[in-house]
């Protein structure tokens, strides 16, 4: 018999991988962190595997074009993280009433911690909300496994499925073993039909339909493989997701054992199943990351069956509902609780295990980073004005910390643009400065600026175009002149599509030119009504100039504006200021020097 390939996976590689066993047609997404990497994978392998992949302008625009694909009967999958589940919550509610035809599988990956986010939603409530079936995956194997799985799902149900990974199944390693390559793929054609037209009177009985599948779907996955008990004594835990893994790891370093249910369908809880495990324990501990979704619906089971079964959890305090998980927060809940009932085997001297806390990084803006000298020169060109700066969600948010200190809000995607306009309607005597990179301001920056035209909004907006997406990981979008999958595409000018839009103030600026970018600055607040200006450098991470800085010691004031003004990582206070090997020969710290000491050099002459 032959030995099943294995591979050495990422988890997001892995849910690509699965996608492509699965038959793929349609790939579409946005990149956002924990999940850019599914589809990064995807694109990469679109032309040697046959499918269509784009990088979408978001997530609302990414869903729909593979809810097309999906009316026609073809397997489409889209990507993105789980703040980007708002951006499509408008076509996902109603998808939930309408249905599909091919599968539709959406990768939504969810970040507890946060670690890259601006919350810690959970997209579990979220497919609760819109009554989708979710699938929550604890390894690569599984995250894969269920890929393919979650297609089947959504043509058997007609409807969209949701794999929900988190950040640590996202990016940890495992061997994964390979499925095989489908031979064909499904036929497409979009057949008429009223019930693809949802009018109130369609919405009320698809409701009646939506409902009623709930039930379906319990039954099914009450069955399936990612859902699977283990009895050992009266002492119970379900856990969910990567949790799992932590419960497991906790209960063998500590030599316990108690009764196990793991649950990889975490809505609409598989009842049939749960309700075998309640009959045969005393009491229940859930153990999950951030929401208590499949504690309450633990809760509301034994309370409707009458079960004489306690259940614990993050109701009563023990699981918290905020942050990650790790195995030493696990042993300690187990412990907590427990209290080693149903656990003979462990040792009465047992005690929590805990490793020393990492060294703290603080983030910081790249050594070189034009978004730096953007934000010194506007700060320099506007300290007599005392300003607002609206920031936005990108590696400019970074702008914010100490020295620079130069973002006064952050809410979300393409926000920094209505939240000025919103200040400007009450503090008409201030300036307001909205800041935002050039992917965002595709993604949903473009009708904030419109809006801001119409109703003639006396904002300034600042478009950091560096000529990529670089938070996520220098993905394209309709700027670059390139699409997904490398090939050329018509490159969308900023200037040309902020021209369209109404804007009669328009300064482009290099972002490395201070007195450039000051002076764009002070003539752009002081314009009538809305005004744009465009810092163009490309990211610093994809261009490397054959040049570094150094510091004429002999001439230096120690004044230490360099060092403490621009806050560039590669500016070192040693017993005088020193440029590291981290320059990248940007050359703002030398216009900042008002001593002239700082001077180019080659690379060589370092």
């Amino acid at each position: 018999m032959a030995v099943a390939e294995k591979m050495l996976l990422m988890g997001n590689e892995a849910i690509a991988r699965g996608a492509v066993e699965a038959g793929v047609q349609v790939v579409t997404g946005y990149p956002g962190t924990p999940s850019s990497e599914v589809f990064g994978t995807l694109a990469h392998f679109a032309k040697e595997y046959g499918y269509y992949a784009e990088w979408s302008v978001n997530e609302k625009v990414a869903l729909e074009v593979a809810a097309g694909a999906a009316y026609a009967g073809a397997r489409a999958l889209v990507t993105m993280k789980q703040v980007g589940l708002n951006v499509a919550a408008d076509p996902l509610m109603t998808l939930a009433y309408i249905g599909v035809k091919g599968g539709l599988v959406l990768v939504v990956a969810d970040d507890p911690g946060p670690h890259s986010s601006q919350n810690e939603q959970d997209t579990r409530k979220f497919a609760q909300f819109a009554k989708l079936p979710v699938l929550d995956p604890s390894t690569p194997q599984e995250a894969k496994d269920m890929t393919v799985a979650a297609f089947e799902l959504s043509e058997q149900l007609g409807l969209p499925v949701i794999l929900r990974p988190t950040t640590r199944t996202c990016h940890v390693c495992q061997d994964v073993t390979l499925g095989p390559l489908p031979a064909t793929r499904n036929e497409c054609r979009f057949d008429k039909n009223p019930g693809w037209v949802i009018l109130p009177g369609l919405a009320y009985k698809k409701h009646i339909w939506l409902n009623q599948k709930q039930k379906e779907i319990s039954r099914l996955f009450s069955s399936m493989p990612f859902n699977r008990a283990e009895i050992k004594g009266k002492a119970g835990i379900i856990t969910s997701g990567v949790s799992y893994n932590y419960v497991v790891e906790a209960l063998e370093m500590q030599g316990w054992e108690a009764s196990l249910l793991k649950i990889g369908t975490p809505y609409p809880l598989p009842e049939d199943l749960v309700l075998e495990f309640l009959s045969r324990v005393e009491r229940v501990l859930v153990v999950e990351e951030q929401e208590p979704v499949v504690e309450d619906q633990v809760i509301h089971l034994a309370w409707r069956h009458s079960l004489p079964v306690g259940v614990a959890g993050k109701h009563n305090g023990l699981v918290p509902r905020e942050g990650e998980l790790d195995v030493d927060k696990v042993t300690a809940i187990l412990y907590k609780y427990f209290g080693f009932v149903g656990m003979e085997q462990a040792a009465a001297g047992n005690t929590v295990r805990r490793a020393p806390d990492l060294p703290l990084r603080t983030p910081v803006l790249c050594a070189g980073c034009p978004h730096r000298a953007v934000f010194y020169g506007f700060k320099e060109a506007l300290k007599d004005y005392d300003p607002v700066f609206t920031g936005d969600i990108g590696c400019y948010t970074l702008g914010v910390i100490p020295p620079l200190n130069a973002l006064d809000t952050c809410l979300c995607m393409g926000a920094s643009v209505t939240i000025a306009s919103g200040l400007s309607r009450v503090e008409q005597g201030r300036k307001h400065v909205a800041f935002l990179g050039d992917s965002t301001f595709f993604h949903t920056g473009v009708a904030g600026l419109i809006n801001a035209v119409y109703n003639r909004a006396g904002i300034t907006l600042v478009i950091l175009d560096n000529g990529t997406t670089a938070m996520t990981g220098h993905q394209p979008h309709p700027g670059i002149g390139r699409n997904a999958t490398g090939d050329p595409a018509r490159r969308i000018d900023i200037a040309g599509l902020v021209k369209g839009c109404g804007v009669d103030y328009i300064r482009e600026v290099d972002a490395y030119n201070l007195q450039e970018v000051m002076q764009a600055a002070r003539e752009a607040v002081e314009y009538e009504g809305p005004s744009v200006v465009i810092a163009r450098r490309e990211c610093v991470a994809l261009v490397r100039p054959g040049v570094r800085y150094r510091v004429n010691t002999g001439a230096c004031i120690e004044c230490m504006l360099c060092v403490e003004n621009l806050g560039c990582p590669a500016l070192c206070r040693e017993e005088k200021v020193v440029i590291s090997e981290k320059c990248t020969g940007c050359g703002v710290c030398a216009q900042v020097c008002p001593a002239g000491a700082i001077e180019e050099v080659s690379r060589h002459e370092v």
